[in-house]
């Protein structure tokens, strides 16, 4: 029995079909890409955002850091500046004592100048002088010490030249003659010395 053709006219319509669905499927897949390509870039979007708010938390992380570290950095010059000024406090704490008592050494050196005969005279300086060791002593125990001025090279910051004079006995520039003890508290000047400078 001889075999029986399919009917021209479905074999067109599967042929249709077949062509149709061949579209869709391409359809199908360049739609696929368009979505991934929108996809990937609403990504790279939302990574480019997220990106920049990680950079911009990293710059205030940093802008944070280098204001603590400038706070650090001020309270660390505060208490140097604290332990310095107590340090300096404990140290020249007698310095308005000893200031105080520069006219009265000077006063005692004057008076023990006097010559007498009398013997009550003598007696008191000798009272006088024995008073004016232990202020000295005192004086010497809290740090204050006698600037040394004949014989030395004249030095502005321990000397007050009033007079300059030329001398043979004497360099260019030595003190000649002491009119008024300076003194020095520890390492600081009270009271820098007066003196004749030869020239």
């Amino acid at each position: 029995m001889d075999h029986v053709k399919g009917n021209p006219t479905e074999e067109k319509f599967k042929n249709e079909d077949i062509v149709e669905e061949s579209e869709v499927s391409e359809q199908a897949g360049i739609d696929d890409e368009i979505e991934t390509s929108e996809t990937n870039d609403i990504e790279e979007t939302q990574l480019t955002e997220e990106d920049e708010k990680v950079i911009l938390l990293g710059q205030q992380v940093e802008e944070l850091n280098n204001r603590l570290l400038r706070v650090q950095a001020d309270y660390d010059n505060f208490r140097r500046r604290t332990r310095e000024e107590k340090e300096a406090a404990a140290k020249y704490r007698a310095q308005s004592l000893v200031e105080g008592l520069l006219p009265v050494l000077d006063n005692f050196e004057r008076a023990l100048m006097v010559t007498t005969e009398n013997e009550e005279t003598k007696s008191l300086l000798q009272g006088m002088e024995m008073v004016y060791r232990q202020l000295q002593e005192s004086l010497k125990n809290e740090g204050v010490e006698v600037i040394e001025t004949v014989g030395q090279s004249f030095d502005p910051h321990l000397h007050q030249a009033v007079m300059q004079v030329e001398s043979d006995e004497f360099e260019s520039n030595q003190v000649v003659e002491e009119l008024q003890k300076g003194y020095k508290l520890k390492d600081r000047v009270v009271r820098p010395a007066m003196v004749k400078v030869n020239a």
